[in-house]
């Protein structure tokens, strides 16, 4: 009988990686993959480290894949290496094999000087999934490790800790429409000076100043382009047509689904309703450029998620982030 040995990553192992991916990965709900999609996930992602990447070793035939990646500039970057993966073959699904992979990536970890190891949605290299009982609609980034799968429960029996739940959400857009107590909100929040609507450079001002405020720069980031390069992002209005919060933004992916980077309101304009408002808004302009759903994914405790049930959204999954303390 070969013994199985743990490999550092080659890019001769690649379309091993992706056939055996296309039959474990994918019964575990992931997205098939093509040598293209498996390069832009990992091997072409800037945070791709040869060096953090493994395959298990049967002979000549690869029979497992696990990556991770680091990176300083990360959050929680200085302390954390991030799990991305670890899938195995039919055949070789087992938790010593899997013990084998996860022990090389927390060895590289630890000489890379990180000292804790996380599964959690900073990871750069996003995973997409199927949304269960759907027709393929798919969701872009798997946010932690599925809380129904072996990984899940090896990864528990490791010494990781289930620190938080995060909750993958789903709604089909064809019959949205916002209900009557949202448009009252709206018109309230009209009485007070604020209009939610696209936003329009030639009127609305802050911009830049709101996103600063609202302290995470993935979204300082990304909507601030999304403004500069036309794309439509739905903003909250103070008077003034001074921003207040956004919400979006506003595209139809290749693949139908209506894509979500957040909501977020002005400290100084909380307590109106305007994150509801906001969020029902997108929605709609969502259903209106021809999305046919909406998935996000959101923390068990956080009280958005109200407002994301109310708009008919319901939890088709569950994604543990998790942690475990790396001894030097």
């Amino acid at each position: 009988m070969t013994q199985l040995k743990v490999a550092t990553w080659e890019e001769r192992y690649a379309d091993a990686v992706v056939a055996f991916w296309n039959e474990s990965a994918v019964r575990d709900g992931y997205k098939e993959l093509t040598r293209d999609t498996f390069a832009e996930i990992f091997t072409a992602n800037r945070y791709f480290d040869p060096a953090c990447a493994f395959v298990l070793l049967d002979g000549g035939e690869v029979r497992g894949f696990a990556c991770g990646c680091t990176g300083d500039d990360l959050p929680l970057g200085d302390a954390a290496g991030y799990i991305t993966c670890i899938v195995l073959a039919e055949g070789f699904d087992t938790d010593a094999n899997r013990a084998a992979l996860l022990e090389a990536l927390e060895a590289r970890f630890r000489a890379l000087g990180k000292r804790q190891s996380d599964v959690l949605f900073f990871n750069p290299m996003r995973l997409p999934w199927y949304i269960p009982g759907t027709p393929g609609h798919e969701h872009n980034n798997a946010p932690g490790v599925p809380a129904d799968s072996a990984l899940y429960r090896f990864l528990l029996s490791e010494g990781y800790t289930d620190r938080a739940r995060q909750c993958a959400m789903y709604r089909p857009l064809a019959d949205f429409a916002i209900p009557a107590d949202i448009r009252v909100k709206e018109a309230k929040a009209a009485e007070a000076g604020y209009a939610v609507e696209l936003f329009d450079p030639r009127r609305h001002t802050g911009l830049a100043e709101m996103l600063a405020g609202l302290d995470n720069p993935a979204w300082e980031r990304e909507i601030a382009a999304c403004a500069a390069d036309g794309v439509p992002v739905v903003i909250a209005a103070a008077p003034g047509c001074q921003a207040a919060g956004f919400a979006g933004p506003v595209v139809r992916q290749d693949n139908g689904r209506g894509y979500f980077a957040g909501i977020g309101v002005h400290p100084d304009h909380e307590g109106r309703g305007l994150g509801s408002i906001l969020f029902f808004k997108l929605c709609e302009a969502l259903r209106d450029v021809g999305a046919d759903y909406m998935s996000l994914f959101t923390g068990s405790n956080n009280p958005a998620i109200r407002i994301y049930e109310k708009a008919g959204f319901t939890t088709v999954r569950q994604f543990a982030i998790m942690r475990k303390e790396l001894t030097q």
